[in-house]
């Protein structure tokens, strides 16, 4: 049905009424000439006997359109005063949105924590969920348990026991989304026992303390040397009651936790009640020997161990978990349900076909060979063509840090940007609370193609002093 009219207004209104309810094909007309901007605020609208008559509907049909209509805020009605469109019912310009700075184009992208995405066993995956799924019972698609799919817990615990050295039982596995969403769980557990903060390490991720941080807990550091985390100082520290650590290979500067440490911080952990939480973000990838085991072995009951396999495999698929002390068990499922229940049945049923079929043991001998390579390359490229710099750390993971003069990390970070690198200096993964006594570069060489790699070696070394 058309209509139109003329009344009070300065020019002819048309309507459009559609729909089998005359009432609903109003109110949507009116509302979309409101839109348009055919009626401007603060118009007024016929009467509606007058509207109706125009129309050739009842009178009650358009006063019970106006009605709702002046209920949901489009219009307006006075007793004795004709009915108008709301001022608030204007449209608003679009808004402008602000120029992006000038950027650099990223040509090679040297940052640390990234895998090579290229290298991804897509078939050996695709394989692995379609076993996965034939052989899955029903149930695994229902909502589930907060821990994770037994098959992969149990998958996990075994493989973990194997190259390790973590001593756990299946049911003291929690399934999370990664790292990250391992600390957010883990605070919470803290802040439920009242643990006033966390000791960090002086350099490490600024995401992960900020997660502690978010949830009320302090976060003072320990320094790091040769010998990694000073652990020493806990005893200096009479509010913590656990430590984040990465101890296999420490995140940035790339050293070891020494045994004495290792010994020393357990030893803290039992004396007060306290707990580790073990960062083993890429424990598999040593190169000069075979790995250290994981610190968890130690005491089961005082170490939580935090995996993923973000480095190993990919970010996206968004995998991780906890070995937890059975004390401390249930509090985690609790915290975990209040923010995310569940990770993807799915990909937990692939993984855990992943790692029994004997493909993720394949995969991680395939990049270690892989990285190794990488990484002599860089050193050897270094080594001839920037004598003032100097590789630290260990033959481990998926990036190195250089030392450089002091005063060049920040003019090295800046001019990297006109040779189309991306990397970060060491500042940028400093504790607030630290001193910045070291200028290093931290350059991940995972990343870069196949093919690019030649060429972000020549970048990188053409910026270097």
């Amino acid at each position: 049905m058309r209509a139109e009219w003329a009344s009070s207004l300065s020019e002819d209104l048309h309507l459009d009424l559609r729909g089998p309810r005359l009432r609903d094909g109003l109110m949507e007309a009116l509302r979309d000439a409101i839109r348009t901007g055919r009626l401007t605020p603060g118009a007024k609208l016929p009467s509606s006997r007058t509207l109706g008559a125009d129309l050739g509907i009842a009178r009650n049909t358009v006063a019970q359109a106006y009605a709702e209509l002046v209920a949901e805020g489009w219009l307006t009605a006075r007793q004795g005063a004709a009915t108008r469109v709301a001022p608030r019912a204007e449209t608003a310009p679009a808004p402008t949105m602000p120029k992006p700075a000038p950027r650099h184009r990223i040509v090679h992208d040297l940052r640390p924590g990234q895998p090579d995405l290229s290298a991804f066993p897509r078939a050996d995956w695709l394989k692995a969920a379609r076993r996965a799924l034939t052989g899955a019972p029903d149930d695994a698609f229902g909502l589930g348990d907060p821990f994770g799919r037994p098959e992969l817990r149990e998958a996990i615990a075994a493989y973990l026991a194997r190259t390790r050295g973590v001593r756990a039982h299946p049911d003291q596995i929690m399934i999370s989304t990664g790292t990250s969403h391992s600390l957010v769980v883990l605070a919470e557990v803290l802040k439920q026992r009242a643990t006033p903060a966390v000791a960090v390490e002086s350099y490490g991720l600024q995401v992960h303390h900020a997660h502690l941080a978010k949830i009320g807990l302090g976060t003072p550091l320990l320094p790091v040397d040769a010998d990694g985390a000073v652990v020493e100082h806990l005893d200096d520290l009479p509010d913590v009651g656990a430590v984040l650590l990465t101890p296999s290979h420490q995140f940035p500067t790339g050293v070891a936790l020494h045994p004495d440490r290792r010994a020393a911080v357990v030893d803290w952990a039992r004396r007060t009640g306290g707990l580790v939480l073990e960062d083993d973000y890429d424990g598999e990838f040593r190169y000069d020997r075979s790995p250290v085991g994981a610190m968890q072995g130690l005491d089961p009951e005082h170490v939580i161990y935090l995996g993923t396999t973000s480095k190993a495999l990919a970010p996206g698929l968004r995998l991780g978990w906890m070995v937890l002390p059975p004390r401390i068990a249930r509090a985690a499922a609790e915290a975990k349900g209040e923010r995310d229940p569940y990770s993807g049945v799915v990909d937990q049923l692939t993984m855990a076909e992943f790692i029994t079929s004997g493909s993720y043991d394949r995969h991680i001998r395939a990049m270690r060979l892989h990285y190794r390579r990488r990484r002599d390359q860089l050193v050897a490229a270094l080594a001839e063509h920037a004598p003032n710099t100097r590789v630290t750390g260990l033959s481990a993971g998926l990036q190195v840090l250089v030392d450089v003069p002091r005063g060049e990390e920040s003019a090295v970070v800046q001019g990297s940007a006109w040779q189309g690198l991306s990397m970060h200096g060491l500042g940028a993964f400093r504790h607030p609370d630290a001193p910045a006594d070291r200028d290093a570069l931290v350059i991940g060489y995972s990343t870069p193609s196949a093919s690019a790699w030649s060429g972000a070696l020549a970048a990188l070394c053409r910026v270097l002093p």
